[in-house]
């Protein structure tokens, strides 16, 4: 019987190893870019965006600062206006709008009147700043409304006869503790504005006469922060 011939074994091709398709090659690179904005997210690296802001920003308080310095200097030069004329009234209105211990002229009161009328001229101008800025402009600006009304109020009072006049003459000296307490106010928000910009205490103040109910300065000193 003739022999069986043993067939060789056949080599089988290597198994290949699968590649990855191309969905899975792109959703690879998605998430490598998901990542790197993310980790670039979280340690802070400024979009374009971001950077518009922080200018904005930084062109804001820089132009704040330029404001509270130039209303500081409004008001210092409005303190020494206005004190002579409140100082004056005041002797003219004593409490309880009894007749004056020392009665002014009416050359005296016309420059009262005058000088007030500049005063609220002067903070009549109210170019739009930051939030706190606006506050203490409004202030001052309410505050010397407040006195121009007081010292035309005495003027008009003068003109009474002796049994109404007191009446009148106790109204114009509340309308001048208002204004001067409204004043006050003003002050203590320019001091704190100021502060915040770096310049330091600014003490505006008109009046630190007590019993007026008027907020007075603290006991830091000028420019101390």
């Amino acid at each position: 019987m003739p022999s069986k011939t043993a067939r060789s074994a056949r080599l089988l091709p290597p198994r290949e190893t699968p590649r990855p398709s191309r969905s899975r090659y792109a959703i690879g690179l998605v998430a490598a870019i998901l990542v790197a904005g993310s980790l670039g997210y979280l340690f802070g690296a400024p979009d374009a965006t971001e950077n518009s802001v922080a200018e904005m920003r930084a062109a804001e308080m820089k132009r704040d600062a330029t404001q509270v310095t130039e209303l500081t200097s409004a008001a210092r030069a409005t303190v020494a206006e206005l004190a002579v004329v409140m100082t004056g009234l005041g002797e003219a209105l004593p409490p309880g709008g009894a007749l004056a211990a020392r009665t002014p002229t009416d050359a005296e009161v016309g420059e009262w009147q005058r000088v007030m009328k500049q005063a609220v001229d002067k903070h009549s101008v109210t170019p739009s700043g930051t939030t706190a800025t606006n506050v203490a402009r409004a202030g001052f600006r309410s505050a010397v409304d407040g006195m121009a009304i007081a010292v035309d109020t005495y003027a008009y009072c003068r003109k009474l006869p002796d049994d109404v006049r007191a009446g009148c003459l106790d109204v114009a000296r509340r309308q001048r503790t208002a204004g001067v307490m409204a004043w006050s106010v003003a002050a203590t928000q320019l001091d704190q504005i100021n502060v915040d910009a770096g310049h330091g205490h600014q003490h505006v103040y008109l009046t630190s006469t007590p019993g007026e109910g008027a907020m007075t300065a603290d006991s830091l000193p000028e420019g101390a922060n």
